[in-house]
């Protein structure tokens, strides 16, 4: 065996015969040692063979911390809001219909967009209702205390003309979702440093600009002074103190839309079957009486509607690049306003039907 392997009886001789006869692995042989000697000392064990380390349990803590432990985790957990604000909260006050109850719910109820515990108000899936009833005189009162005398004309030119133009810096804009919860938040914020704000309304709820305005004076305890369009300022008051505000909970995610009826019935009622069908075919190859652009201003809509309806029968609105929903939006709303009765949503048209009140009017008289 010593023959077939020769270079064991090398390693057999001493360290200082055999590194004599061959320099060069005396010196790979001197730097190892110089690089790794510290090394050695460190780690007694191999790493790959070193051993496995005990998993120590943890300290019992004593009776005193955890009272105090669960005395911080109560103070953390004891953040819930009572708010006083005389309306049921909604996510949005101006496109929402309280009386029209939905059929089914996309999310659970359950699942307040307030947060778990951040408010002493119960969400039902489409609003939070207030717990106590509501005193309307004292709130007339106290809201009539906030906005005190009337501005005069004076006052009111030089607010309008402060506030009126593109470039100023108190703005808000007013979107598909209307009135919404968090935007009075944001007005109270504005209310802070400015006498009043500027709202740009834009997209379906410029529709009934009358809503709007009064959804702002009802929730916000402000007062439109100007009007233009889809421009409004809304002023605070005279005796409005930021400090002593109404508390105003933030809403942190938006709510699901919850499922509502259909709007559209196979069959319109006061028409039979192939009516209907003739009907809707009648508004499909009709022009448009207008084309309306995604959050555009739709101010003259309704107006443009009911002059129509006194010579037509059937009115076609080209949406394109409206979307689907905000179709459905235009469609509830107009239904309401005119009314009228919409008999198709195709292709982002939609087609109203003014209904019998014509023949029905003829026929009374």
């Amino acid at each position: 065996m010593m023959k077939l392997f020769p270079w064991r009886r090398l390693t057999s001789q001493p360290h200082g015969t055999l590194y004599s006869k061959i320099p060069s692995l005396s010196f790979i042989y001197f730097s190892r040692s110089l690089f790794h000697s510290q090394q050695e000392q460190e780690d007694i064990f191999d790493p790959p063979f070193s051993p496995t380390l005990r998993n120590h349990k943890p300290k019992k803590k004593k009776k005193g911390e955890k009272h105090e432990n669960a005395a911080s985790n109560e103070e953390a957990q004891n953040f819930t809001l009572n708010s006083d604000l005389p309306f049921d909260f909604r996510y949005s006050y101006s496109e929402t219909n309280p009386a029209v109850e939905p059929i089914g719910f996309r999310e659970p109820p359950r699942f307040s967009p307030f947060g778990p515990g951040r408010l002493d108000r119960k969400w039902t899936g489409t609003s939070a209702p207030r717990l106590q009833p509501v005193d309307l005189e004292k709130v007339a009162e106290e809201r009539r205390r906030v906005l005190g005398e009337p501005l005069s004309e004076e006052e009111t030119a030089e607010l309008v003309e402060k506030y009126r133009h593109n470039d100023c810096s108190r703005q808000m804009n007013l979107g598909r979702g209307g009135v919404t919860h968090n935007m009075l938040e944001d007005i109270h914020n504005h209310w802070k440093r400015a006498e009043a704000v500027r709202i740009k309304c834009l997209g379906v709820p410029t529709l009934d600009m009358d809503n709007i305005c009064s959804h702002l004076e009802d929730k916000s305890g402000g007062k439109v002074i100007y009007r233009h369009i889809n421009i409004l300022l809304l002023y605070r008051g005279r005796n409005y103190d930021s400090k002593s505000r109404p508390t105003v909970p933030v809403m942190l995610w938006k709510p699901l839309a919850p499922i509502y009826p259909k709007l559209v019935k196979n069959v319109a009622d006061g028409l039979t079957f192939e009516e209907t069908k003739a009907m809707r075919n009648k508004g499909l190859n009709a022009p448009p009486l207008t084309k309306l652009s995604r959050n555009g201003v739709y101010v003259n809509v309704v107006d443009k509607i009911r002059t129509a309806f006194e010579t037509e029968e059937v009115v076609r609105l080209d949406c394109t690049h409206v979307g689907t929903s905000d179709c459905k939006r235009i469609g509830v709303k107009l239904r309401d306003l005119v009314p009228c009765v919409p008999i198709l949503f195709k292709d982002e048209q939609i087609i109203l039907w003014r209904g019998k009140r014509d023949e029905e009017q003829n026929s009374g008289s």
